[in-house]
This record gives structure tokens, C-alpha cells and sequence, in this order.
């Protein structure tokens, strides 16, 4: 029986991306043994459409600069490139349909996103398209009751070991809410974005890769 490929859609702004999002992706790499991570930025997330996002474009130059360095952290245009389908069941139905039925597709969320996904575009279904990888974040209610889903069907990881992970990534192919706290850095990008306005650059690059610190600098984002 042949693996199927792994590979994860991590979805957001990513305004701007920064270094917790790129543990997030390292560490899931390896502890779900994932072939790849894709970021997707939005265009514009439904959600903050009353708020002023950064162009598409800067957002997207940013990620490349991030993981320039990284082959298997990639990028993914599908939402940017389909603004007149901004929702998240449409996105992953696409990538699925693009990927084929050779390979298992994670979606990454974090805790907060994942105590609203019952306020999201056709949740229940959207729910049973793809495996999702829950990231903790402390004071969110992360049972299997928070969300009215089957009790087997969420799984927390955070304790396993390799060979046990390992072990439960190969079992049956049943759609999975996996529970991990695959990130150890505390950073927001609106902390970031008010760090870029007082123009501290030793703080900057303590929380975004140096060439994205070079990009926001040079291009004087987040100044307003």
C-alpha cells in the first residue's frame, strides 16, 4: 500500500507573518511527519472585513522572505488568486480536488478559530473535508464537547511520543480534530505591527525573520 502524501494548509492574514508562524509550521513538519506546509494567506478574511489589512501583495513577499530558506514551507495563491471565493470550505475543496485522493490534507487553525468554526460557512461539512491540527493556546476550551462533533473523532497528541504518533497516523483514515501544542512562542502580529510603528529594529528582528524586519522597514509598513 502506497503512503499518501501529507500535507498541511496553514490559512491566515499573516499581517505580517512572523516567527511563532514559523514554529508553528517547523514543528508540525515533524511531529505529523507532513511532506509540506502551505501557507495561504487570505485576500481578505470574512471576518476582518471592517479592518485594514495590508495589500495582498506585501503579505505574500513577506511569507516568500520567511521561508525562502525552508523547501518544504510553500505558499499558496489559491485565496488570493479567488477573492470572489473567500470562504474556507471553498478553499479546501479546491486544494483537495487539485492535491487528488494521494494525499491526506491537514488544515491548521489556532485554538481561537477553532472555538468559532460553528460560525463558519457550512462548518459541519467543512468539517469532514480534511484532518484538522488544532494549536493550543491557553484559556480556550479544547474538549471534545466544545464543538458537537463525535468524541472519536478528536484527538489530543500532545502527550504522545514519536512511535505513538507515528502509530496513530497510520491507523484508519477517519476524518481526525488533532489537539496539539506544536508552538512555544507567544507573539501576535498586532504586537509585531505596534513594535514596526515605534520603529524598534532590535525588537523587530527578535520577532520576525531578518529579512522580513528588511521588507517591512524598507517599504515603511505598519507606520499608520
Amino acid at each position: 500500500m502506497i503512503a499518501l502524501r501529507r500535507i498541511a494548509v496553514y490559512g491566515g492574514t499573516f499581517d505580517p507573518v512572523h516567527n511563532g508562524h514559523l514554529e508553528v509550521a517547523r514543528r508540525i513538519l515533524k511531529v505529523f511527519e507532513l511532506d509540506e506546509v502551505l501557507f495561504m494567506p487570505a485576500c481578505v478574511a470574512p471576518h476582518k472585513m471592517k479592518t485594514r489589512v495590508t495589500p495582498a501583495f506585501h503579505r505574500y513577499a513577506m511569507l516568500a522572505l520567511a521561508t525562502q530558506d525552508d523547501q518544504d514551507l510553500r505558499i499558496s495563491l489559491a485565496e488570493i488568486e479567488a477573492p470572489e471565493r473567500p470562504y474556507t470550505i471553498e478553499t479546501i475543496a479546491r486544494v483537495q480536488a487539485e492535491c487528488g485522493a494521494s494525499t491526506r490534507l491537514f488544515f491548521v487553525m489556532g485554538a481561537d478559530s477553532w472555538s468559532e468554526i460553528t460560525t463558519w460557512r457550512d462548518w459541519q461539512q467543512l468539517l469532514g473535508l480534511c484532518d484538522y491540527i488544532v494549536i493550543t493556546r491557553p484559556g480556550y476550551d479544547l474538549s471534545a464537547a466544545s464543538v458537537p462533533i463525535a468524541a472519536e473523532n478528536f484527538l489530543d497528541v500532545r502527550h504522545l511520543n514519536h512511535q505513538q504518533m507515528a502509530a496513530v497516523l497510520s491507523e484508519d483514515k477517519t476524518r481526525r480534530v488533532f489537539i496539539s501544542d506544536a508552538v512555544m512562542l507567544d507573539i501576535s502580529a498586532t504586537e509585531v505591527r505596534a513594535v514596526a510603528r515605534t520603529g524598534d529594529r532590535e525588537k523587530l528582528r527578535e520577532l520576525v525573520a531578518p529579512a522580513v524586519a528588511d521588507y517591512i522597514e524598507k517599504y515603511r509598513l505598519y507606520e499608520n
